[in-house]
């Protein structure tokens, strides 16, 4: 089997090259070899390439920085996943693609299903959104994966920034008032290859839209006390943490104070289920130690 994989360098990317490379042939290619932002590239390398399915981890993610690249973050989060459902179609192959918590606005009181009503706050949400919506109008066989607050070992993100401002000042302000689960890249990569081999092995659920976040719920506070706790084990100083509302930390884009996702239906429909944040993020840090304790 021959698989597409884009998003050489991202979070989830990264964690596909790992948890896929058992599954046949993958193909992986970052903005040098294949631009997003260029619709007839899309095209050309997919038709030369033919795979047999299609993973799009690549997204324009800087949400503060696409309210000012709203064009861009359209061609990259929109056009071009449309563009990559239709390719995939008339290849007869589906397409797994990757969305996020930000179509919704975080109004709710309870955790979001996959049937609530999209209201997303700012350029990035309404991207992805878009994205969601071409890959649906297509209507070829597809898995969009909802995911929220993503974390790893590369890149930048949440876990590394704590950890280096953590040592580094005596005092740090967090958001608490904002809820979500942060879900490491592993965890969804090792989900995928799980989805991945149900539909080898013709064990597929339905196609369509599904959220795919770890089990649980915390503040962003509450995740930045979980890595000092880890840092401290280690026998290193931390900063003390002060928790903040979301009003005093004024940003360009506007967040939802609720990204919790429901995932119930991905865990009837697929039979997959991530752990729990706390135990992922134990998981990551250990993954993490391993790798400071390899010897060349």
């Amino acid at each position: 089997m021959k698989i597409l994989l884009l998003g050489e360098h991202g979070q989830v990317g990264r964690e596909l090259q790992s948890s896929l490379r058992e599954q046949g042939e993958l193909i992986v290619c970052g903005r040098a070899q294949l631009d997003l932002s260029q619709p007839e590239q899309i095209r050309v390398q997919v038709r030369a390439l033919r795979p047999d399915l299609i993973i799009n981890a690549a997204a324009h993610t800087a949400v503060d920085q696409a309210e000012s690249e709203e064009q861009l973050a359209f061609a990259i989060n929109a056009t071009a996943p449309g563009i990559l459902a239709e390719e995939a179609a008339a290849l007869g192959a589906p397409l797994i693609h990757y969305s996020t918590d930000y179509v919704f606005d975080g109004r709710k009181k309870a955790p979001y299903v996959e049937d609530d009503a999209p209201n997303p706050l700012g350029v990035y949400g309404r991207s992805k959104l878009a994205g969601e919506q071409a890959i649906q109008a297509v209507g070829g066989a597809h898995l969009i994966l909802r995911t929220s607050w993503v974390y790893s070992l590369h890149g930048k993100n949440f876990l590394l920034t704590m950890q280096r401002l953590l040592q580094e000042r005596d005092s740090l302000n967090v958001v608490a008032d904002q809820i979500g689960a942060p879900t490491w890249a592993g965890s969804i990569a090792e989900a995928t290859r799980q989805i991945v081999e149900h539909w080898r092995h013709g064990q597929a659920g339905p196609w369509g839209l599904y959220h795919l976040t770890a089990r649980g719920e915390t503040s962003w506070f509450g995740f930045a006390s979980a890595i000092a706790e880890q840092l401290r084990a280690q026998g290193k100083a931390t900063a003390t943490l002060q928790p903040i509302p979301t009003s005093a930390y004024p940003t360009p884009a506007q967040r939802p104070l609720n990204s919790r996702l429901d995932c119930t239906r991905l865990q009837h429909d697929w039979h997959v289920q991530l752990s729990d944040w706390h135990s992922a993020l134990l998981e990551c840090l250990d993954s993490q130690h391993s790798a400071e304790h390899i010897t060349p």
